[in-house]
């Protein structure tokens, strides 16, 4: 099969589209003929060198990638509830860059016919990442949210959550280009710029009850300046800043039954899935460097079938 992979560790420059074998499903597992699959910053840092947690070891040639989406074409043993031709979108920890990825078949959820292909690969990683922090900083109804970095992919499915949940008042870090963007999703805009404490202070003159930040900077020490309780605030972005600030790491594993409740909330029109950009998996090199860019909003994809 056609896979983008990498065969040493360094810049966006060091992927390649090559030929490598079809992967085969064992018993509990289904393969998937993949169509569209999401590119992440997690992708582009084990490229450069970060190895995964879980026991994951990094092997010449990597295939990158952690969410996808496609058809099932090959059933394992012992699996129910899908069958070849199966719509499916799911999760992996790598190998998503390719014609065909194998997993457990209880990390897959069917595709709705309303989702599109491009959405369904780019859900599963940043929603269920936007879900895992909210739920770990216990977002409620009635309460003020900073998301800080609201424009991506990330920060846009958090956005939308905690407004799905109930919270009454939600600001949003963004770029000015942005600021409609972060209105039609639910969120009052606001500038990253120096004085954002100042600002976040007139827009929630009652205080920030809990933060999420996804782009460092001055968000996310704006948020330990107005958050009270420390532990209600969560960074998935400035690791290196944690112990400085005091903050907690959030850890969370993705699971089948989270990916569910996204997809529903999808097909009500809860949980939009904005689509910045798609690439052909030929050009997974540009992918990375637009993806790490860290300008624009939404999504960007893989077409890959």
């Amino acid at each position: 099969m056609r896979a983008a992979a990498f065969t040493s560790f360094g810049g966006p420059e060091v992927m390649r589209v090559m030929e490598v074998p079809d992967p085969q499903a064992g018993p509990g597992q289904v393969r998937v003929r993949v169509k569209t699959a999401g590119v992440q910053h997690y992708d582009c840092a084990v490229r450069g060198g970060w190895t995964p947690a879980y026991g994951i070891a990094v092997n010449f040639p990597q295939i990158p990638g952690n969410e996808f989406a496609g058809i099932v074409d090959q059933v394992g043993e012992r699996v129910t509830g899908f069958s070849k031709g199966s719509e499916v979108l799911g999760f992996a920890i790598l190998n998503c860059y390719a014609e065909y990825v194998v997993v457990s078949a209880d990390q897959i959820v069917s595709k709705p016919q309303t989702m599109s292909w491009e959405e369904a690969g780019g859900l599963t990683g940043n929603g269920q990442g936007a879900y895992i922090a909210l739920k770990a900083i216990g977002v409620e109804p009635g309460e003020t949210v900073l998301i800080n970095g609201a424009a991506g992919s990330l920060g846009a499915f958090a956005v939308q959550l905690a407004k799905e949940w109930g919270a009454k008042t939600i600001i949003g870090t963004a770029s000015e280009s942005n600021h409609d963007y972060i209105r039609s999703l639910g969120a009052i805009p606001v500038t990253y710029e120096e004085g954002l404490a100042g600002r976040l202070r007139e827009l929630a003159p009652d205080g920030i009850d809990a933060a999420f930040d996804t782009a460092g900077g001055e968000g996310l020490r704006a948020a330990v300046e107005l958050v009270r309780d420390k532990n209600r605030i969560c960074t998935f972005f400035a690791y290196d800043l944690i112990e400085e600030l005091g903050l907690r790491i959030v850890i969370g594993e993705r699971s089948a039954t989270r990916l569910a409740e996204l997809v529903d909330l999808h097909t009500k029109g809860k949980l939009l899935i904005h689509i910045r950009q798609a690439f052909p998996l030929d050009r997974a090199d540009d992918a990375h460097r637009a993806i790490e860019s860290r300008h624009g909003r939404g999504k960007i994809v893989l077409m890959i079938d």
